[in-house]
């Protein structure tokens, strides 16, 4: 199965991409940004698209162990990045209009000039992972110690999150300490060294909901959507809407009524339900399926790195985009609360494909120096039930 996760991954992610533009080109005709014949989303899109490409070959090619090498400078750039985006708070201060920082709104969380933005946190996620993969595998011994498997991956840990999170983009704060969490784990960080980190997160989660109060309705809004329709549970209440306007077999490709400026961001977040109205249940859960199948083959990928730090970073960046696909497809669903992530690979947006293929093109090398056995070399019990161990 190892030697052809690389063809599974391949496979997910052309599909995935090929359905991200097949919807752009679906929705976007109807966007604010792109209302008209030019389809100026999709174009954008497909630029992307071509970055990214050629972005995921490079990264393919490098030496995942090279990350570890650098994994300290990625970091600090990372930090760098996440800072560039406080410019804004800078400028309203100091009375000047603000070059980098770009707000959007509420929140700033992109830097860039004119039309060419960036969100620096989809790109610090990857930084991070390599970070705590790199930790993890130099202290491999020492990871169940309070000191070295709990108390400074989460200053690592820490640091980032708490730059997202003062963003006021507790979504992508979320995700940063769920991965990171989750690299704990797997790397043998104890059990009970999580009810701490847990609750240092939940106490940073209550701290943000209380300076960003419509989140704590966003919460509520799940549990009475109906109630908040009208309101902050609009996008989903008409994201329901659109997966039952769709039913089993769909409205057709481009038929779809929810996208004519009923339901917002239906190009970015919410492309899930216009999957759901214009595919029907078939089109559902065939999307899901896919990334089943892109996460399993990524975890087949890391399982047989070569060494300590390319299955960890093989495994963060797998958690990383299944994660982020579980997400968006709860929020859509209104199973949770709404966080503002796209879907992989499929929402429109430049950063979020940039850092996807980025995690791909690491996947691809680290299966390229993969271990991979041959049929010769499984354990014979396997193959021959008339086997007995010599003693």
């Amino acid at each position: 199965m190892a030697r052809h996760s690389i063809l599974i991954l391949i496979l997910t992610v052309a599909l995935l991409v090929g359905l991200g533009m097949t919807m752009l080109a679906s929705t976007s005709f109807f966007t604010e940004e792109g209302g008209g014949e030019d389809y100026v989303t999709l174009w954008k899109q497909a630029i992307w698209v071509g970055i990214s490409f050629f972005v995921c070959m490079v990264m393919a090619l490098i030496d995942y162990n090279r990350w570890y090498q650098w994994r300290w400078w990625l970091f600090a750039g990372a930090i760098v990045g996440l800072a560039l985006c406080y410019e804004w708070h800078l400028a309203e201060l100091l009375g000047y209009k603000a070059v980098l920082a770009h707000r959007v709104n509420g929140a700033t969380r992109w830097i860039g000039f004119q039309s060419l933005n960036l969100q620096p946190s989809e790109l610090a996620k990857i930084a991070l992972i390599m970070a705590m993969a790199g930790w993890f595998a130099t202290h491999q011994q020492l990871e169940q110690t309070f000191k070295a498997g709990l108390l400074k991956p989460s200053l690592i840990l820490g640091v980032i999150v708490l730059l997202i999170g003062c963003e006021v983009d507790l979504g992508n704060a979320a995700v940063a300490t769920m991965v990171g969490a989750g690299i704990m784990f797997v790397a043998g960080t104890r059990i009970r060294y999580f009810v701490i980190l847990g609750t240092l997160a939940a106490t940073a989660l209550l701290v943000g909901i209380k300076f960003a109060p419509n989140r704590l309705e966003r919460v509520m809004a799940i549990f009475d959507l109906e109630r908040f329709k009208d309101g902050i549970g609009l996008q989903q209440w008409v994201s329901w809407l659109a997966f039952g306007s769709g039913g089993l077999e769909g409205r057709g490709l481009g038929e779809g009524r929810m996208k004519l400026s009923y339901l917002p961001e239906a190009h970015t977040d919410f492309i899930f339900p216009m999957v759901g109205e214009e595919l029907g249940l078939w089109g559902t859960i065939g999307t899901v399926v896919v990334f089943v199948f892109l996460v399993f083959s990524g975890m087949c990928i890391s399982a047989y790195a070569p060494n300590r730090f390319g299955k960890l970073l093989g495994f963060g960046l797998t958690f990383l985009l299944g994660l982020e696909a579980l997400i968006n497809m709860g929020v859509t669903t209104a199973l949770l609360p709404n966080k503002g992530l796209p879907l992989p690979f499929v929402s429109y947006g430049g950063s979020s494909l940039l850092a996807a293929m980025m995690a791909i093109g690491i996947l691809i090398n680290i299966h390229r120096q993969g271990v991979h056995l041959a049929w010769d070399d499984l354990p014979v019990i396997r193959r021959n039930k008339r086997w007995t161990p010599q003693l």
